[in-house]
């Protein structure tokens, strides 16, 4: 584990030194959650899920949502008069 000194610049900025970043295996555009508590703060590098994962997700979604149409009598084929009449609602 590597320790090091930082100092916030005057808009809030921080620079996470090199060696840290290489540590933890954080490159330009990596997303942190931030905590903060009294005194400190803390940092935890989010990853983001894979290209075969997101997928994964999405077919389950798309079969959960196939299973409510079916449940309510809905075909596929009915999904564009039903999101017309929905924006023609909206248009009042």
């Amino acid at each position: 584990m590597e320790v090091g000194t930082i100092k916030m610049s005057s808009k809030g900025q921080l620079v996470i030194p090199k060696d840290i970043r290489e540590d933890v295996d954080a490159g330009e555009g990596t997303l942190f959650a931030v905590v903060g508590s009294k005194d400190t703060i803390v940092l935890k590098k989010l990853l983001a899920p894979s290209k075969a994962t997101l997928l994964k997700e999405l077919e389950t979604i798309a079969r959960e949502g196939k299973k409510r149409l079916q449940a309510k009598g809905i075909q596929e084929s009915d999904i564009p008069d039903i999101v017309h009449r929905f924006r023609k609602s909206k248009q009042r």
